[in-house]
């Protein structure tokens, strides 16, 4: 600062997505090459790559829909097994990535076992199987508002049993409840409210995705969560 004072930099803008003040650059790549230096001999290329104020926050992999044989499970390998070990520069500020071979969508974090990458299904809409119901999937989940909310609200860290970090992403169903549990403490209007779980569903990561995004909304000034 002008008098050496410590000044915060905001690198996202998050208090104006989607609107005519909104302050970020977003630059969605076609067939990105990146080399982790000029003299090297490694080169990757990545069918999609989403930007945000220059910051690669999510890179796609699509694999053909006309042979039988290849799945997106293909592309997930080729983000797990190659992508993330050749050049984890691309991933220090990645908030997912994602797989289709145009039938199927699926999304997992880094370092996430391809068993472990799920689809994103919301509004009650679970269509798959076709390149339509891929772009409509897409069209809800790969949109600003989305990536941003997930990036600063729906990103937490654990550790596994050998005490490797692991970054853990909501599913959709996490997402979609925690902010409909937030849009009534805002209201204010409904005081109580019940949600259908199953097991293994991702109960608490539930509660901790809401309580973190109550914790930081704005129109709620840091309130106390009892879980």
């Amino acid at each position: 600062g002008p008098r050496n004072e410590h000044t915060p930099v905001r690198l996202i803008d998050y208090d104006h997505i989607g609107t005519a003040k909104d302050g970020n650059e977003y630059i969605v790549t076609n067939q990105w090459t990146f080399k982790p230096s000029p003299t090297g001999q490694v080169e990757k290329r990545f069918d999609v790559v989403l930007l945000v104020n220059g910051l690669p926050l999510m890179i796609g992999e699509a694999k053909t829909p006309v042979r039988p044989a290849v799945t997106w499970v293909d592309g997930a390998a080729q983000v797990h097994d190659d992508y993330e070990q050749t050049v984890p520069q691309m991933f220090a500020a990645n908030v997912f990535s994602f797989a289709t071979e145009g039938k199927q969508y699926r999304y997992g974090s880094v370092r996430m076992p391809i068993e472990k990458w799920g689809p994103w299904h919301t509004g009650g809409d679970a269509e798959e199987g076709s390149l339509a119901a891929v772009g409509k999937t897409a069209a809800k989940m790969l949109r600003p508002a989305v990536v941003l909310d997930l990036l600063q609200n729906f990103t937490v860290f654990g550790t596994d049993k050998k005490h490797r970090k692991i970054k853990v992403i909501a599913r959709y169903q996490q997402y979609e409840t925690t902010n409909q549990i937030v849009q009534r403490v805002v209201a204010g209007r409904i005081k109580r409210g019940l949600i259908w779980h199953f097991q293994g569903s991702g109960k608490s990561l539930l509660m901790v995705f809401a309580a973190q995004k109550l914790r930081l909304h704005p129109e709620l000034g840091n309130p106390t969560v009892l879980i």
